[in-house]
């Protein structure tokens, strides 16, 4: 009873499961007829399929047009890539193909400019676009116009030889070594060129660019990189900054650099974005120290995120590495080509036009986009990156072009502006200090240093040899010698040819002239001036009135006829100078004058005695010449030692007549010269001078320089890294004060001399210095004197009867004469 059931039950399932299978069977034909209705656009990708940055961009691209392809309903994406490898032959032969053949809407790749140079010009014959990922360093004239079909993307190769430059200039390197692989059509001309400029702003240059040939054309690189490297020993310089290469090609040069010693201590290595890019992938033990410029982007977004897990499953390499910049802007460049091709809505619509409005304003992976005169910028901002042990490398500081170095991008950059780049470790785990930046002299190629072999004073330098200091400096500007060393003074002539030091001393025109002794018949008038002779003898002289007036008739030593009274108020007076009197004083208010005016006396003669015994005590000279005027005028004769630069400064500046100028080879010369009446004057720098009155101070003076100069220092190559050693020496010499002792011990005059000649000597004592002292000693006396005339009206007074006016004037005045009443 229960099998027909059963049966029953079993035929419906069969139904069931009939109508299921017809059902899917539709649905999936209708899937594909959709699928067939899709517009597939063909695009083709030129990139070297065999470097890691092509198959970097080969994996974004596959990833941009598998994730527009899934979700697009209308149009799809389909890739022919073509590899290139760096030929541009190779690179626009591809074209011709990929366009006659395979009839594809849009070219895109091209990792030189000389391959995308070549494809532009294919695509404009058949006026199909073409997107490159490099562009010129330079951008020429009308190439929108020449190449209207050319989209260049790239990055600010200005920006990035400014950031460089900015390294550099940060670490006070003159010199720089610029290493490059050859791409065999001089397309690093422009980078070197920019890198130069940018050098020279901040006043370093290019000591050598060193050409590495192509990775492809060795057949033995290890040894041809070795050739190469071995010139280097022949520079100073020990700052390389490696421009666009290959990996492989910067893979053996640091290994051979790095055996040949290049890469130690003091040595520095910079590397640019096109190399830092490939270095999330490998990082060369040969390479610890460098650093590298790299470009920024945003690792902590979703979309990052994303493509960085999708990238990492299907990377051919599977090595599980993060994409770099190459893949990002490649997997940006494909999705603004399907953006503008989701737009096209028929075959005529205009796809480069598209592409120029999606390019517009639009921001991917790699950063934002402006899309100017057929070129699409990023902007310049760069990581500085250091290449350490253990790990990839070591994130540092950002540069951007308005601010320099930050810590920061935030918005309020300039707060977080940095000095430096961070904190490096250079190669041979140096870490506490900077890299010098050149290399000391060796047994190979020792440092020459020019001195010269004749010089007027041999204080400064002695050597034995027929070399003229005049031509030291032109054999430093033409590389006979590495440096100069000796009294080379400071000119802008010769620092338009050299490099100077700071000064070790200090630098001047000073006249010489020989002096004569004073006449002494009247040197004791000298320590008083004539005013101050007249204002004592004026004191003096009232001084004795005012005695004689107070003890003229009370003391009888005083008394007699008039002229003895004066004679006797004279001697006492002026005899108070020199010892004690015999007279007796009467009057108190006489004492008082008396001691007044011995204080005075006192005062005075100290003074006197004191700077009369200077005045004879130092020998006081006059020069024969007071100013350069006077030589000019009476045509005397001038010496001086022979320096090209002084002999000139006084026909050109001074304007002596050629004829008047003697040259004089020693500096024993000079003083048999002026006893010779050959010359009245000589003109020597202030160091010489110093030298000359060290030894003939007595008779001769020299003239504080009014014409000053750029100083005495050495002489260095143009942009010797070593001269800044020297200055910095120098400096720390004149800091600590130990050049001033040189100077001291070396340049001034002996115990014998121990004045300069040109001193004037001590000066006369005038009235202003005694001004006080004679106001006291003549109110004194005048206050003594009415003092005394007050009394003596008072006791005439007393004696006065009932008289007439008339009669007691006369009697007044007959008392004040006299002293006595009648």
């Amino acid at each position: 009873m229960t099998f027909p059931l059963t049966a029953r039950v079993n035929k419906v399932q069969r139904l069931w499961h009939l109508l299921i299978i017809i059902i899917l069977s539709y649905e999936a034909g209708a899937g594909a007829g959709a699928e067939n209705q899709k517009t597939v656009t063909k695009v083709g990708a030129i990139v070297n399929l065999k470097s890691r940055m092509g198959k970097e961009q080969k994996t974004a691209m596959d990833i941009a047009a598998d994730n527009f392809n899934n979700l697009s309903k209308t149009h799809s994406l389909l890739f022919h890539f073509r590899d290139s490898d760096r030929d541009p032959l190779t690179a626009a032969s591809a074209a011709e193909e990929l366009i006659k053949e395979i009839k594809v809407k849009v070219i895109i790749g091209m990792e030189t400019w000389q391959e995308a140079a070549l494809v532009a010009d294919v695509g404009n014959r058949a006026q199909v676009p073409v997107i490159s990922f490099a562009a010129p360093t330079i951008t020429l004239p009308l190439m929108q116009r020449r190449w209207p079909f050319l989209i260049r993307m790239s990055s600010d190769g200005a920006a990035q030889m400014r950031c460089i430059s900015d390294i550099v200039s940060l670490y006070t390197w003159k010199r720089v070594i610029v290493i490059y692989e050859d791409d065999g059509y001089g397309g690093d001309a422009g980078m070197l060129a920019l890198l130069s400029e940018a050098l020279q702003d901040v006043g370093s240059k290019i000591e050598h660019h060193l050409v590495l040939p192509r990775a492809s054309s060795r057949s033995n690189p290890s040894w041809d990189e070795l050739e190469e490297t071995l010139k280097l020993s022949t520079f100073q310089s020990r700052v390389f900054i490696v421009l666009q290469s290959s990996l492989e090609t910067v893979t053996n040069l640091f290994r051979v650099a790095n055996k040949m010693g290049h890469v130690g201590r003091d040595s520095a290595w910079i590397v640019t974005e096109s190399i830092t890019s490939l270095l999330d992938h490998q990082v060369n033990h040969d390479m610890e120290g460098t650093l590298g410029i790299k470009a920024h982007y945003a690792k902590n977004t979703s979309s990052y995120a994303r493509f960085r897990k999708v990238f990492q499953a299907k990377y051919p390499e599977g090595d599980d590495s993060e994409p770099g910049i190459y893949a990002l802007r490649a997997y940006d460049l494909t999705r603004v080509v399907t953006q503008a091709i989701r737009r096209t809505s028929n075959s005529t619509t205009n796809l480069q036009i598209l592409l120029n409005t999606v390019l517009t304003n639009y921001k991917g992976l790699s950063g934002k986009m402006q899309f100017k005169g057929g070129e699409v910028l990023y902007s310049p901002i760069f990581q500085i990156v250091n290449i350490v042990e253990g790990i990839r490398y070591k994130e540092l500081n950002f540069w951007r072009p308005e601010v320099g170095f930050t810590e920061s991008l935030a918005k309020r950059a300039s707060k977080s502006r940095s000095d430096d780049v961070g904190t490096v470790i250079w190669p041979g785990n140096l870490s506490y200090r900077a890299p010098k930046g050149w290399a000391m002299p060796s047994a190979g190629k020792p440092m020459k240093i020019g001195v010269p072999g004749r010089t007027s004073f041999s204080a400064f330098v002695k050597v034995d040899s027929s070399s003229t200091k005049n031509s030291t400096d032109e054999q430093v500007y033409n590389k006979t010698f590495d440096a100069a060393v000796g009294d080379f003074t400071i000119l802008a002539d010769r620092l338009k040819k050299v490099e100077f030091t700071q000064p070790y001393i200090e630098s001047g025109l000073s006249m010489i002239v020989p002096e004569k002794a004073e006449q002494k018949a009247w040197m004791f008038m000298k320590p008083l001036t004539w005013q101050m002779w007249a204002v004592t003898s004026a004191i003096l002289v009232y001084t004795i009135l005012i005695v004689w007036c107070l003890e003229g008739q009370s003391n009888p030593e005083f008394s007699g006829p008039l002229k003895n009274q004066i004679g006797t108020a004279t001697w006492f007076t002026f005899t108070s100078l020199f010892f004690s009197q015999r007279e007796k004083i009467h009057n108190n208010l006489t004492r008082v004058v008396v001691v007044v005016w011995l204080f005075v006396v006192l005062i005075v003669s100290s003074s006197y005695t004191a700077n009369l015994s200077s005045m004879l005590t130092i020998q006081r000279l006059k020069p024969n010449v007071t100013d350069i005027e006077m030589l000019k005028r009476t045509n005397s004769k001038v010496g001086l030692d022979g320096d090209s630069f002084v002999l000139d400064y006084l026909k050109n500046v001074l304007k002596f007549k050629p004829e008047n100028i003697i040259t004089i080879g020693s500096e024993y010369n000079y003083t048999e010269e002026f006893e010779n009446k050959s010359i009245s004057a000589a003109f020597l720098e202030l160091p010489y001078a110093k030298v000359f009155m060290n030894h003939y101070c007595k008779g001769y003076t020299a003239t504080t320089p009014t014409y000053r100069f750029g100083g005495l220092g050495f002489i260095f190559q143009k942009g010797s890294p070593i001269a800044r050693d020297f200055t910095t020496a120098i400096l720390k010499l004149l800091e600590d004060g130990e050049l001033k002792s040189l100077e001291d011990t070396w340049l001034t005059p002996i115990r014998e001399c121990p004045n300069n000649a040109t001193s004037d000597g001590p000066e006369s004592l005038s009235v202003k210095n005694f001004t006080g002292l004679y106001v006291i000693s003549g109110s004194t006396s005048t206050i003594c004197l009415l003092l005394s005339v007050a009394i003596w009206l008072k006791k005439f007074q007393q004696h006065q009867g009932n008289a007439s006016v008339w009669n007691r004037t006369i009697r007044t005045a007959r008392f004040l004469c006299n002293r006595e009443i009648n």
